[in-house]
């Protein structure tokens, strides 16, 4: 078997508890996002824009649909002979078996899976963030700095560098303090959590972390600082673009807004680098003649018949006459009926929204962002205020 240079592990297993309603039924790179995608498509079409073909998929959390949507990995161009996607669940050994306990012990539960490829380096990636990145980039940076470890990070505001791994590094970028989530971040070089080992290096942290009965058996807690007190050679690597963790519905939300505009925050439609996802054949979209659409997105087998302003909208959504939608998200499958006005909102998939009902209200007056569970129904003449989260029908 030829070796591979690189394998990519993508850690897709995360319950994604901050999405509540979102991810009640499936995991979080498995949510929906800008019309046709899924979180998952990013790292994926990633990989393959960056010439890695070989990646393993490590779910737990509510997996079923996010292995059906992967299948073969055909639609990234992972469909390989050698290679190409694999899914990662956690499986029985002869000596028993166990859930992922965190994210090292995910990756070294799966060690016989990289070994297989044998590479020289592991990329290791969260499935639950949006951004466009060429792998390859940092794996050239890694080379040249002949790096045990290489971070990925991002600058982010003072106010919310207590939310990543913050760290300090020197003028060669050499990392030399690494704290995850400290009360009191001392810069705002936030990890990613993209990391690139070297493989001999990530095999003995990892099997050394196993062996520590403390341990929490993660990366930003365990593995990251005990290379750094053994004086490995860490590396951080700036990142520019735009990329942003859809970990909560406020910024779910704000990433899909990122999308609108003449000139959009987050650009999806580089030929040069396509974002990949599985699709089935829909009819076009059809706006009515008295329809108002204005700033928005409409995939394919929508029938608008309202207003729809500065919203996203996935496939087979029904807006009748009269019915109102602004500022929010509506996931596949949805109706709205005539008179209905729904602003500052998500709506999972297969949403039916009544006559005249009212859910959340206008952005400047809201409280917070309205969520509506997947296949709830939401009766006629109903009000939903805003901030709230409906998980089961209201009539």
């Amino acid at each position: 078997m030829r070796k591979k240079q690189c394998v990519a592990m993508l850690l897709a297993g995360g319950q994604g508890s901050r999405l509540y309603a979102l991810t009640s039924k499936v995991a979080k790179p498995a949510v929906y996002f800008g019309s046709k995608y899924r979180i998952i498509d990013f790292p994926l079409s990633n990989c393959i824009n960056s010439g890695i073909d070989t990646v393993g998929v490590l779910t737990q959390y509510q997996p079923l649909e996010l292995n059906d949507y992967i299948g073969n990995g055909e639609p990234w161009d992972l469909d390989r002979t050698y290679g190409g996607v694999h899914i990662l669940p956690p499986y029985q050994r002869s000596r028993g078996g166990d859930w992922y306990k965190g994210t090292a012990n995910a990756i070294y539960q799966n060690i016989g899976f990289i070994e297989r490829y044998d590479p020289d380096y592991v990329l290791i990636l969260s499935g639950d963030h949006i951004y466009k990145m060429d792998y390859s980039k940092m794996l050239e940076f890694h080379k040249q700095k002949q790096a045990d470890c290489t971070i990925a990070v991002i600058q982010v505001s003072l106010k919310e560098a207590s939310r990543f791994g913050i760290m300090n590094a020197d003028e060669e970028e050499r990392i030399y303090e690494f704290e995850e989530k400290p009360p009191k971040p001392k810069s705002t070089k936030a990890s990613m959590g993209v990391y690139i080992f070297s493989k001999d290096a990530l095999f003995q942290y990892l099997k050394s972390d196993e062996e520590d009965k403390k341990s929490v058996k993660d990366f930003g807690k365990n593995i990251i600082p005990a290379m750094l007190n053994d004086g490995k050679r860490l590396f951080a690597y700036e990142f520019s673009g735009y990329w942003k963790d859809v970990g909560t519905i406020t910024s779910l939300w704000e990433a899909n807004m990122d999308l609108l505009g003449e000139r959009p925050v987050l650009e999806l439609g580089d030929p040069n680098w396509k974002i990949y996802y599985r699709h089935k054949p829909e009819n076009p979209h059809y706006v009515g003649l008295e329809a108002k659409v204005r700033n928005s997105v409409l995939a394919e087998g929508c029938e608008i018949y309202g207003t729809v302003e500065n919203s996203v909208l996935f496939s087979n959504i029904i807006v009748e006459k009269g019915a109102v939608i602004r500022d929010s998200v509506i996931m596949s499958n949805c109706s709205v009926r005539a008179g209905a006005r729904i602003e500052y909102a998500i709506l999972d998939s297969n949403v039916a929204v009544g006559e005249n009902a009212r859910i959340g209200e206008s952005i400047q007056d809201a409280t917070g962002i309205a969520v509506v569970a997947s296949g709830v129904a939401i009766g006629e003449k109903t009000v939903v205020e805003s901030g709230k989260m409906v998980t089961e029908d209201v009539k």
